[in-house]
């Protein structure tokens, strides 16, 4: 009988071939789990390259935008520099920058963007930013171009830093662009008709500021479209605000982008330049402030005195020469909404014109703290004419007395505490006179000025007044027309007039003829020393490389 032979040798040849597949399905798997890893290592690697690189374009942009807030002018010397980032990655992620100017400032007119139409002093940069780790396996190369644009302020027809009231009760009708850093709050007691842009950092609200203590006035707020149709914000029994469940959409189709807020990307523009501090600034005194305009003043009325500046940076002394020319004088009324006597500074604009002292730059500072109680001002009288254009600075409040600028008008301003029109018909010794004296009624009166101003904002149940009484009355105005012509900024609170507003206890509203000076439109009908917001806008971007490089290591 024949002996069966082992299988032992042939089980241990099966089990080493399978363990042998196993072990090369183990290998296989352990490096295509590797391959993944190393993908998804590389994938994260050139994505925070790709991340470093955009924050080094955006580290460099910010300090572009930080010299033109507060200097007015590219940073100098531009920025370069390296910064290197540790954590998660291959390796420490390095970061170099750099950005090139690539044009002299030049004027153009803006075509994109919300201010779209507006002209600006504009100046291009090309910002690179290139990303990396120390052994350039990743590399991330990045490109922007910015632009920055200085904006003359008085583009606007009104612009505010703060919340921003337009409550009028007679129709009132306003051209040009309306623009708030803040809330915007919109009504009327009878029909306001705004023909051109309405922004807002803010929201825009139909109704009163909720801390003014007013009611709600449901007259007409209309405001044209890109084709010029004056449109409602009152649509199917509502109003449509930034309370709208569909505010974005509905504004958009109603205005085709002329009514925005921050909820259609609006941001603050940035104050007119100063190097340090608040706008407030550029009327203090140069003790208080270098960004003071008495630094740039050619004719300057300090404590009483008058100073002329001369070709090489010195001062004059000429208070004897514009007192005996009746260009400068001193008087008092009282000023009901402050409830005090004023002591003013009259600065005669007509013997101004033939005195030969008019400012070679066309800019006046006046100031006066000689007298302790502070009730100091300047006032402009006779001044229908102007020699050429006039900014006029002033730390205290300013009067207007008159018709101003009304004869072959020039480009004028006044930046001031706080602003007072004193009509044709006003007497000085009336001035304690019930509001219901004939008296005190006023004259028909034109004054065409750019004016930047401040206010006493609402709050705690008390009403500023709003835009419509940001330049103060104390007259009996009623049926009365005051006429003006420029752009209205309101930039600070009042620190100096800082009476409350009282509808007919000192004063009674004018028909409120107003409207944007379009001639501001040109460069050359800009005032004397006109402030500039400075914006900086991405223009371009484009990615020229972002690679991840494999060794033989």
């Amino acid at each position: 009988m024949k002996k069966l032979k082992s299988n032992a040798g042939f089980t241990i040849i099966l089990f080493m071939a399978l363990l042998l597949m196993l072990t090369l399905a183990g290998i296989n798997a352990v490096m295509t789990s590797t391959t993944d890893v190393n993908i998804a290592g590389n994938e994260m690697n050139q994505n925070n390259a790709l991340y470093a690189a955009e924050a080094g374009l955006e580290l460099v942009t910010a300090k572009v935008e930080l010299a033109y807030k507060t200097k007015g002018s590219p940073p100098n010397p531009l920025p370069s520099g390296r910064v290197t980032m540790s954590g998660g990655g291959e390796a420490p992620m390095v970061i170099n920058y750099s950005v090139e100017q690539l044009s002299s400032s030049a004027l153009k007119t803006l075509h994109s963007g919300a201010y779209e139409g507006l002209y600006a002093y504009a100046t291009e940069f090309e910002v690179s930013s290139e990303a990396g780790t120390a052994n350039n396996h990743i590399k991330s190369d990045l490109r922007m171009l910015i632009e920055s644009d200085l904006i003359p302020i008085y583009q606007f027809a009104v612009f505010y830093e703060s919340v921003l009231e337009l409550s009028p009760g007679p129709q009132m009708n306003l051209g040009g662009r309306v623009h708030s850093n803040s809330d915007i709050y919109v009504q009327s007691g009878n029909s306001l008709q705004l023909y051109s842009h309405l922004t807002a950092a803010g929201n825009i609200f139909h109704g009163p500021y909720p801390d003014a203590g007013q009611s709600t006035n449901n007259g007409d707020v209309l405001i044209t479209d890109q084709d010029g149709n004056l449109v409602s914000m009152y649509q199917s029994g509502a109003w449509v605000d930034a309370n709208s469940g569909t505010w974005v959409e509905s504004s958009l189709n109603l205005w085709d982008g002329r009514v925005e807020d921050g909820s259609h990307g609006i941001t603050e523009l940035n104050l007119p330049v100063v190097r340090s501090g608040d706008p407030i600034d550029m009327i203090k005194t140069a003790s208080e402030s270098p960004d003071s305009y008495e630094n740039k003043a050619s004719l300057r009325l300090i404590d009483g005195k008058a100073y002329k500046l001369e070709a090489d940076g010195s001062l004059t002394n000429i208070t004897t020469n514009l007192s005996a020319l009746g260009v400068i004088s001193s008087n008092s009324f009282y000023d009901a909404r402050e409830n005090k006597t004023v002591k003013c500074t009259d600065i005669d604009i007509g013997a101004l014109n033939s005195s030969g002292y008019w400012p070679s730059n066309g800019i006046i500072y006046t100031t006066d703290k000689q007298n302790p109680s502070g009730n100091n001002a300047t006032r402009l009288v006779n001044g229908t004419t102007l020699s050429s254009g006039l900014t006029v600075c002033s730390r205290d409040p300013v009067y207007v007395h008159g018709d101003f600028n009304t004869v072959s008008k020039k480009p004028a301003a006044i930046m001031s505490d706080a602003m007072t029109i004193l009509s044709n018909g006003w007497v000085d010794g009336d001035g304690t006179l019930p509001i219901t004296d004939p008296n005190r009624k006023a004259v028909q009166t034109t004054v065409n000025v750019s004016y930047m101003t401040g206010n006493v904002p609402s709050g705690a149940g008390q009403y500023s007044g709003g835009f419509d009484n940001l330049p103060r009355f104390l007259e009996d105005w009623s049926g009365i027309d005051f006429n003006w012509t420029g752009s209205a900024v309101d930039l600070w609170e009042s620190e100096i007039a800082i009476g409350q507003y009282s509808y007919g206890l000192y004063y009674k509203a004018p028909n409120r003829n107003w409207s944007f000076d379009t001639d501001l439109l040109d460069p050359a009908n800009l005032p004397p020393g006109t402030p500039l917001i400075s914006v900086v806008q991405r223009t371009g971007w484009r990615e020229v490389v972002n690679y991840h490089t494999y060794t033989s290591e």
